[in-house]
């Protein structure tokens, strides 16, 4: 069975907060307490992606979390049309290095189109196998 929850946020810094408030509160705290600092920053990473680069002005983006026996999945959706790539950055660099968090933290992610307008930024991270009495 799959729990699902979504919300619309507005193009604005003030979202990203708001976003990683949103996955915290829709995640069961005791599946997730071991990995929830991770969680927490790639969402605040592919939001600030979707405000700075994604969104048009005067759109929103969508987050959504899904959760299963076996896996929680994160989504977020823009009405931008331009994918987020994944760089090498140097170490004097300013910019670059949040999908390289993203890609070391979770346990895979990615970008798809969506069926509307826009694109589809995903992160997975995979739940811990139930403990064997």
């Amino acid at each position: 069975m799959d729990d699902q929850a979504e919300l619309r946020f507005n193009r604005a810094a003030a979202s990203v907060g708001k976003a990683r408030a949103f996955v915290r509160a829709a995640l069961p705290a005791a599946q997730f307490r071991e990995r929830i600092d991770d969680i927490t920053l790639c969402v605040s990473e592919l939001a600030t992606n979707a405000v700075r680069h994604g969104s048009p002005a005067g759109h929103l983006f969508l987050v959504r979390v899904s959760v299963n026996e076996s896996l929680l999945r994160i989504e977020v959706h823009d009405a931008g049309e331009s994918r987020p790539v994944l760089r090498a950055p140097a170490d004097d660099d300013l910019a670059g290095r949040g999908l390289v968090l993203v890609d070391s933290l979770a346990d895979d992610w990615g970008t798809g189109p969506r069926d509307e307008l826009g694109k589809v930024v995903w992160v997975e991270f995979k739940l811990p196998e139930p403990a064997t009495p």
